[in-house]
This record gives C-alpha cells, structure tokens and sequence, in this order.
C-alpha cells in the first residue's frame, strides 16, 4: 500500500505540474505538488534523508534542465524569453521525483544497467506526455529526445545513488520531528 501511495503522490504532482503549466497555471500546479510532498515527508520515516534528497534532487534538476534549455531543443510553457533558467514548475517535478527514489523506485537501486535503461526510456516518455498535454513543445525534436535518453540514463543512476549516500550519512538517520 505504501508503494502506490508514494506512486500515485509522484504523478498527481506532476500531473498537477504539467497540466498546471499547459493551462498558465504552474503556480496552482506547484501548490498542489508541496502539498503532495508534504503528504509525503509526514509519512517519511527518515525525514530530514527525504528531505535532502528532495533538495538535491532540485538543483540536479535546475542544473540538467537549464542546460538542456540552453541548447533550444525545446521550449516550456511559462518560460520567459529572456531565461534560461528552467521553469519553477519542472523543479517540483524534479522534488516529487525524489520522493519515489527510497519509495516505488527503490527496487532499481544497486542495478545500474536496469536503472540505465529505465531512465533512458521513461525521461524522454515523460517529456512526450508533457508535450502532449502542452507543457512542452520540441524545437528539434530528434536532438531533444536523444539528450534526454542520454541524460537520463546517467541521471536515473546518479539520483539513486545520492539517496544512497545520503541514507548512509549518520547526521541524517535521525527524523526530521526530532529537530
């Protein structure tokens, strides 16, 4: 049960996100997904592990969109001309991805090839959706769908194994409650 409450939190948030965004609402979008991640750290056991995950998740996320935007691939809905920074609502989906990692995802860890694989296919399947519901339009479409499977399949890994260390970092086995 556990694992498809943590599954169904990841895409109602990016559901919320991605459409929120399509429709000139990512800030509507980006409400309901902190509450879906809060949802999700009351429930957490290690919340302090969670919660820097998510962080990091976040600026892997800044980090590998902006760059990809950087490159004209494709475009985001709400996204200023005049940045290159990737839009707020993509950083959320970036949080509530972090929240499947020790979650419905756990069960890649420590399989790099299968983790590879699982990124390089469902990165880009997740932008072709977001293009679907308009929340992303391809400019050069072969360019774009490639750098995401190869950026994806070193992420998918990379992301897994953060939470790993972080897991395994003794400042943050306490719970967050006990802060």
């Amino acid at each position: 049960m556990n694992l498809l409450i943590n599954f169904s939190i990841f895409h109602l948030g990016w559901l919320a996100c991605v459409v929120g965004a399509a429709n000139n609402r990512a800030a509507e979008g980006c409400i309901a997904a902190v509450a879906l991640l809060a949802v999700h750290l009351y429930r957490a056991e290690l919340r302090r592990n969670e919660l820097a995950l998510i962080v990091v998740a976040a600026l892997t996320g800044l980090f590998w969109e902006s760059a990809l935007l950087s490159q004209g691939w494709f475009a985001y809905a709400g996204q200023s001309p005049l940045s290159n920074l990737a839009p707020y609502w993509l950083l959320m989906i970036w949080a509530l991805f972090a929240t499947t990692i020790n979650g419905s995802l756990a069960w890649m860890k420590g399989r790099l090839v299968l983790s590879m694989v699982m990124g390089a296919v469902f990165g880009p399947m997740a932008f072709v959706a977001g293009e679907k519901l308009g929340a992303i339009v391809f400019t050069d479409r072969p360019s774009g769908l490639l750098a995401l499977a190869l950026g994806w399949a070193v992420l998918m890994p990379l992301v897994m194994w953060i939470a790993d260390r972080i897991n395994r970092d003794p400042e943050h086995e306490e719970p967050l409650s006990d802060v």
